[in-house]
């Protein structure tokens, strides 16, 4: 499989040695458990970007907790680790892709050559017999980055309400307890956006973190595999890049993110 789309198995990593690897590992219940875990070992050459301080802004009123950060600014982040548009990318996490989606799909929404993900992350890898590294190194970075960048193929909540209106396909990422509103461990109202259907993202992985094959995937999505267009939402935006990157990998890259999801939606209430 070339690199730049779907999954890259841990022993393959070795052989892709002119990649540029990102560790997304994060917590949400402790934004610096992340960081901590990549300073305790890592995979070798590995760089660690943060969910909260390098893949998002910070939080305002409205937007929901990870809003997007300036385009520009973020190609100027890639470049310090000296990653351009056509850069061979592998980015893995410790969470069923949760976080490493995420930056899976804002490159891709930036046009840069998406990632590689690991399949089944870092605990993947150890299991391969990975020794991990503690040392972090100096990157080569690009001079002056090209600038003028944008995200594309996201929306606000204007987005979700004219596609309400339109009856248009909406998708609730969350855990079905919290699609159904009968638990919010995260944001401080339950439920979902009216309309919406749910397709959990853990759907796409087995517990291990490892993709599930294509038939598990086609019927995870059903016959929303088909609906177009789509807007797809988790809790702030992250998960839900799980779906959509498995959507993706099914021949549908037309799904729109709702990038404050929930935690934006409900600040309006």
């Amino acid at each position: 499989m070339p690199i730049g789309t779907g999954t890259i198995e841990a022993l393959e990593i070795l052989v892709h040695d002119s990649a540029i690897i990102f560790d997304c590992r994060f917590s949400l219940a402790d934004s610096e458990e992340g960081k901590a875990l990549y300073l305790e070992g890592h995979i070798s050459g590995a760089h660690y970007l943060s969910l909260e301080t390098d893949l998002s802004s910070p939080v305002l009123l409205h937007g929901g907790r990870h809003p997007l950060p300036d385009a520009d600014e973020f190609v100027g982040l890639l470049a310090t680790f000296g990653v351009g548009a056509e850069t061979d990318v592998i980015a893995y996490d410790d969470s069923r892709f949760a976080y490493a989606s995420r930056l899976w799909w804002m490159m891709k929404s930036l046009g840069f050559k998406p990632p590689m993900l690991l399949n089944g992350g870092y605990q993947a890898w150890l299991a391969t017999g990975g020794e991990p590294e503690t040392a972090t190194q100096k990157p080569e970075p690009i001079v002056n980055p090209k600038t003028g960048y944008s995200f594309a193929g996201h929306c606000n909540i204007k987005g979700v309400l004219t596609a309400q209106k339109a009856g248009h396909a909406i998708v609730d990422s969350r855990e079905t307890p919290r699609f159904q509103g009968l638990e919010e461990p995260i944001d401080p109202i339950a439920g979902c956006i009216p309309t919406a259907v749910n397709r959990p993202w853990q759907g796409v992985t087995d517990e291990a973190g490892k993709i599930l094959d294509e038939d598990a995937q086609r019927q995870h999505w059903g016959e929303l595999l088909v609906a177009d267009p789509m807007i797809v939402y988790g809790g702030s935006g992250v998960t839900a890049c799980v779906n959509l990157w498995s959507r993706a990998g099914l021949g549908r890259d037309d799904a729109t993110l709702y990038v404050g999801s929930w935690s934006d939606w409900c600040s309006y209430m």
